[in-house]
Formats: structure tokens, sequence, C-alpha cells
């Protein structure tokens, strides 16, 4: 079963702005479209403020024309009042009558008002005039109560000639909006008191009856021609005669009491408005621009994104998935199996993994090449996912190594069934490239219940049910069990003592005889490790050894038992002696200088010296392999081929390595009485060494039957129990000091000791 999560991503790495996320983009779009509209909003509100402050400025000059306008008129009559002339054209009695002032005065030329005219002390209108034009003065007479607080205010003024004014457009007090109304349109009004003759010299203060010169000045097109000229006041007029256009602004004039005394209208200069009508095309042509750059970026991000996504999708495959296999690889198993235990302890049913590694999958690589493996791998899948329901999961965590979570059932019976199920699917024989293939599976099993801990906890429990299925045979499955931790942690004691031992050189090497195939005469003797434990007792080699391997204590171990065989042989100088060496020690770069200056300090004949290898140590390492053989027999050192045939038994190794002997394997040896094949295999070896110019070796003869025969098939050398156990030194020293003897013994003996 392969699997894929969306929320698991493979390595993205995207360049250029075409790559750009939508979640990348977006933002920066968003953002140019805002700093685009503060920008038309700040252009906007600029150029309201100045518009406002433009009408501001048009407004404090309007009202400040008006009010030039007004002091002007009042400096004409004020003139006008204190002048010689007009002194003594006003030189009259008060009891004169109207026409005779009408004819003595001739003030318009003094005046460019639209109406004048001056009372007598009584406040009767002695002089009016109205657009020059004399007019009959009683018409003057019905506006005395509107005049009067004019008057009595002239009157009471201590400046001679002073004038009263307001406001710009004159009386400005509360009677100035009844006198408007009256004129019926907007004036400028101002008055003074007369300095009255007395005598021929005029007086320099102000009677309190003088007479009064009242002047208005209409405010006209003319004058506002002259204003709006000066200002440059577009269509400046009367709002009362004309209406105001839109978008004119109105001007309203009013007194102290807020009542309008008159209203004017223009039409306001606006600066900003004129500013954004000239920018506006282009805001407009970038604001187009912007829309039309934002739709092709759109359209390129949905492109874009389209592609972006089908390759997350295979990055996502690749990142949690096997690539020669397709199988989730370890990233997806571990979350997988992290996810299981949480259901399982949230109340879900109990759950099993298989950890599976398969027997022999380096030899098929090393042997027939990476493409045959790699195709291996993928039968492999093939039957494991073809074994298994569909809700099981199947992973690759790497090389030969498969797991499988599964919860198909969680008590014994079930997952030795399945796990019998899986070792029988891949147990079959493959046929690849017209090769047949077979391997073996070894797995592990671990329970995930309510009681297991993380990830690591279930995967460790797997991992040591798997090391016991493959010490116990290979091939088979084991249930984890909490026994398997005592194991470890013995394993563990059993390690750290072994390296106590080695460091202390509390080891001792036993050495087993080597015979003729006749029996009679010792021509060699193999060196075996033994241990005894101050408090176990003696451990057997079969226990120890794998250790001292996976902890790898077999290096200076190995060093250890050649130097000591090399020692106690020099005292046997007839017969070789024969030491076995692990795939790690032959594998280190050093291990030709190792031995060779262990002969040197040992002073021992190099070609008494035999090494057994086994196929093991030459599988992925043939080219150092050989050239260390090379080495090795350039010094004068022997080599044999340890358990030939129970390996891939490979005879391009027989052709291309420089052995000088093969071993048969006791296995073999064992069968020969029972079992036919068996027995043609160990002729076939015989013949292979012989025609390749090997001497032939068989291990763990035990019978006077296996002797005869291996003697018939043309053996050259045997050992085992038949011929003698293990000893020690002394025990070498005295059996070749003695005529050569031994007991025929038909009982199996405990074959593990002489491992």
């Amino acid at each position: 079963m392969t699997g894929d999560r969306s929320n698991i991503g493979g390595p993205r790495k995207y360049f250029g702005w075409s790559h750009m996320r939508p979640s990348v983009v977006v933002p920066i779009g968003v953002i140019v479209v805002v700093a685009i509209v503060c920008v038309v909003v700040a252009a906007l509100s600029s150029a309201q403020r100045a518009d406002t402050v433009a009408l501001d400025n048009e407004r404090q000059l309007f009202t400040r024309a008006l009010t030039n306008q007004g002091e002007r008129v009042l400096r004409e009559i004020s003139a006008v009042a204190t002048s010689e002339a007009a002194y003594r054209r006003i030189r009259v009695s008060f009891d004169s009558d109207w026409a005779q002032i009408s004819v003595g005065l001739r003030l318009q030329s003094f005046f460019d008002h639209d109406f004048v005219f001056i009372t007598d002390p009584s406040d009767h209108v002695l002089y009016a005039s109205l657009g020059r034009r004399s007019v009959d003065p009683n018409w003057f007479n019905s506006v005395q109560s509107e005049l009067r607080p004019v008057l009595d205010v002239m009157r009471g003024n201590p400046d001679p000639g002073g004038a009263v004014t307001i406001d710009a457009t004159g009386l400005g007090n509360n009677r100035a909006a009844r006198l408007q109304s009256f004129l019926g349109r907007p004036a400028i009004v101002a008055a003074v008191a007369v300095a009255v003759a007395n005598g021929n010299e005029a007086r320099t203060d102000v009677d309190a009856h003088a007479p009064v010169i009242l002047s208005v000045k209409f405010i006209e097109d003319d004058m506002l021609k002259d204003i709006a000229s000066r200002l440059r006041l577009s269509n400046l007029h009367d709002a009362a005669e004309r209406p105001p256009d839109p978008g004119d602004y109105v001007f309203n004039l009013t007194d102290k009491q807020g009542r309008s005394l008159a209203r004017f209208a223009w039409t306001p200069t606006q600066p900003g408005a004129e500013i954004l009508n000239s920018v506006a095309p282009f805001i407009s042509i970038a604001l187009g621009g912007f829309v039309l750059l934002a739709g092709l970026v759109l359209r390129h991000m949905r492109k874009t994104a389209a592609t972006i996504a089908a390759g997350e999708t295979r990055l996502r495959h690749l990142a949690l998935h096997d690539p020669l296999c397709g199988l989730p690889n370890r990233i997806f198993f571990s979350e997988r199996l992290e996810a299981m235990i949480e259901s399982v302890k949230g109340g879900a049913p109990p759950a099993a993994i298989f950890y599976i590694d398969l027997d022999h999958f380096k030899d098929v690589n090393d042997t027939l090449g990476h493409p045959i493996g790699d195709e291996l791998i993928r039968c492999v899948t093939q039957r494991l996912t073809q074994s298994l329901r569909g809700d099981d999961l199947v992973a690759r965590l790497g090389g030969d190594e498969f797991a499988v979570i599964t919860s198909a059932g969680h008590d014994q019976a079930t997952l030795e069934t399945i796990g019998s199920r899986i070792i029988g699917s891949l147990c079959a024989p493959y046929s690849i490239n017209d090769q047949t293939i077979v391997i073996g599976a070894s797995i592990g099993v671990a329970l995930i219940n309510q009681h297991v801990g993380a990830v690591s906890d279930v995967m460790r429990h797997a991992d040591m049910a798997l090391y016991r299925a493959k010490n116990e045979g290979r091939n088979r499955a084991c249930i984890y069990d909490t026994a398997m931790d005592d194991n470890l942690l013995k394993r563990k004691l059993v390690e750290n003592d072994l390296r106590a031992t080695i460091e202390k050189g509390e080891l001792r090497v036993a050495y087993q005889p080597i015979v003729n195939n006749s029996g009679e005469t010792v021509v060699g003797v193999e060196a075996l490790c033994r241990w005894t434990h101050p408090e176990r007792g003696e451990i057997p080699p079969s226990e120890f050894i794998p250790i001292a391997e996976h902890s790898g204590l077999i290096i200076s171990l190995g060093e250890w038992v050649l130097r000591q065989a090399c020692l106690d042989g020099k005292a046997w100088p007839d017969i070789t002696v024969s030491v076995n060496v692990s795939p790690l020690q032959f594998r280190r770069a050093d291990f030709v200088d190792v031995v060779e200056r262990i002969l040197h300090e040992t002073d021992f004949d190099a070609t008494r010296l035999e090494l057994e290898v086994t196929e093991s140590t030459l599988l992925g390492n043939v080219d150092t392999a050989e050239l260390a053989m090379f080495r090795l027999k350039a010094l004068g050192v022997r080599l044999a081929l340890d358990d030939f045939g129970t390996g891939y038994s490979s005879l391009l190794y027989l052709r291309r390595f420089p052995f000088d002997k093969l071993k048969i394997d006791r296995s073999f040896v064992h069968s020969i009485e029972r079992a036919a094949d068996a027995a043609a295999i160990v002729h076939a070896v015989v013949s292979l060494g012989r025609g390749l110019g090997m001497k032939v070796t068989a291990e763990g003869v035990e019978t006077a039957e296996q002797q005869l025969f291996l003697r018939a098939a043309g053996v050259h050398m045997m050992q085992g129990y038949r011929f003698g156990r293990p000893g020690t030194a002394a025990d070498v020293n005295m059996r070749l000091s003695v005529p050569a003897s031994f007991t025929i013994t038909d009982t199996p003996s405990d074959l593990a000791m002489a491992g």
C-alpha cells in the first residue's frame, strides 16, 4: 500500500517572480493597490486643502476690497467737509430757503458717489442728489428716523471732520439693515460732520447742530468689475440681481447682529482641482496599467500555480516514497506509526508492526550486480503488497529492510500466521534476467497497544525481535516479549565483560587437530578462542563471538588470537596453524600490515600460517580482498575458504582468489549418511577443489563411516571430534609427541564447542 498526505511537502525551491506563490503575490498586489489609493486620497485631500486655502484668501481679499471702498468714500466726504471751497459754499444762514441753497451749493463735483445729501441742524435735508442729479429733499425726509442715529453719532464725534463707519458698508448698526432695505441694493454708506463757519474762520469743534454730509456709494457692476479685475475673481456679481451659477461661492455680508446686508457670488479659483485635472490622465493611465499588469500577473500566476501544484504533488510523493519501489519511505512510515500509536492510545484496537530483513540479499547484490538487486527489491515489494490486506501499510525503510503496520490482529496465533505468510511469499524462488534467485526473510514483530511509548520504543522492540529471529536461524518471525529486554541487557553485560577480558588478556586459545585422510597424522591445528567467565563459567563462542562482531571487539580479539597462535605454534615446526579471520578484520585496510607485524614480532614462519575466511568476507569487497590476498600470499601465508557451500558459493571466487584450501562445512558431513544430495555435494566440492589444485578439508567428522566416505571421496584432510577435541597448547605438544590414536565416537557431540 502506498500513501500520500496533503500536509507534507517535499523540498521546494523556486526562483524568479514567475514562481511566486499566490500567498506572496496577493499581499504585494494589495500593498500596491493600497499605496495607489493612499496616493490618490492624499492628492484629493491636498487638492481640497488648496481649494479651501484659495477660497479663504479670496474671501479675505474681497472683504478687504469692500473695506477699502468704504474708507475711500469716507476720505472723500471728509475732505469735502473740511475743505475751504466746501466751507464757502456751505456758508449759508440756517433760515435760507431751499432754492437759495440749491443754487449756492454745487457739490456734485466733490463727489463720485451715487447718493449725497446734507442735513441742517434740525435734521432737515438741505441738499440731496442721486446719481449726480438733484432730487426733492422732501423725499428723503421720510428716512429721518433711519438717519437720526447716524446724525446723533456724528454730532457727538469729538473729531471735527471725522466719520462714523462701523463696517465696510457704512452704518453697520441696528439701523443698517433697514437703511439697506430702503436703498434697495448694496451700498457703502459714510457720514461726516461739517465744520460750520463762524465769521471768517472755520470752527475747530463740532457744534451739536452742525450740518452732516451723508454719502451713499452703491456697489454695482462697475465697482464689482474693478474689484474682480484687481483680485482676479471670476464672475463676481450681486447675488440678489443674478442667481449664482452652480459651483459659485456666495459671500453673505452681515452686520454685527448677523442680519444679512448683501450677498455676492463669484466662481472661486480651484488650484487643487486644476492640478488634479492635469494629473488625472496620468493617474488614470497608471491605474489602467496596474489593472492590466495585475490581470497578466494573475493569469500567469494561475498557470504557474497549476505547474507548481503538479510539481509539488510529485515532490511530495518523492519526499514520502522510495524512488526504487514506490513504497512509503521511513519518514512516511514513522509518522504513520506515530499516528497509529496515538490512535490505539485513544481507544482504537491494538495493531502490530512487522520489521522485515531480507536474508542473503547483499550476496545477490554483490555477485549479480545492483540492477538485479534493484529488480529483486521491486519483486519483493510486489509480493509483500499481495500477501497483505489493502489497509496494511507496507514501507521500505532502506536497503533490504521493510516494515508493515497492520491492524489485522494482535494475538500471537494471528501474528504468527501473518509472519509465516510473508516468509513463504518472500522465500519462493525469483526468476530475474534468466537468473533463479532464492533469498530468505527474518521478521521481528512488535505489538502496538495502550502500554507502548513512542515510535522509538516500538521500533526497538521490533529490532530486538528481528535480532532473535536471525540468531535462531533466520527465515522465521519472532514476536517481541519482555524477556528480550533481559537478553539485551545480558548481551550488554557480556559485551562489557568481554571488553575487560580482552584488555586484561584473560582469554585462552584452544587448538583442534587437523589430520590426514587416514587420521593417523596430525598435519595442522585450528586455533579457537575460548572464554571462561569468573562467575558464569564457560561461555560458548556461539554466544560471545557474534557480540564481539556486533560491537567491533572482534578486531582486538582476532588480533590477540592470531598473536597467541603464532607464539604457541612456534613449538610445532612441522604443522600448520589455522586462524579464523572475521570479515570485519579482513576488510580493514591495515589487516595485512597487522599480520606482517605479528609474524615479525613472534618470529613465526609465514608458510605455516593459514588464514581461514568465509565467503561473506569477499562479498562487496572483491577488489580490496583480492589485493589483500595477493599481499598475504607474497608473505607466504596460506589461505583457506571456510564453510564452502553454505554461502553463495560463487565459482568466480575460486577462480579469482588465490585460495590454497577448501573446507567442507560440517552440515554436509553430518548429512552424508542420510541424505543423498549432501553426499553428492561433498563429491562435487572435492572434485572442484582437486580440479582447481586446492586441498580439501572436511569439518565435523565424528564417525568412522563419515571418515571412510570422505576418504573414498578424495578429501585430503579431516577434523572433528573423531580425531580430537579442542585442547590447550600442552595437549597439542603431548599429541605430537605420542603416536596418533583416537577413540571412535558415534554419539553426536556438542558442536557449539567446536566453533
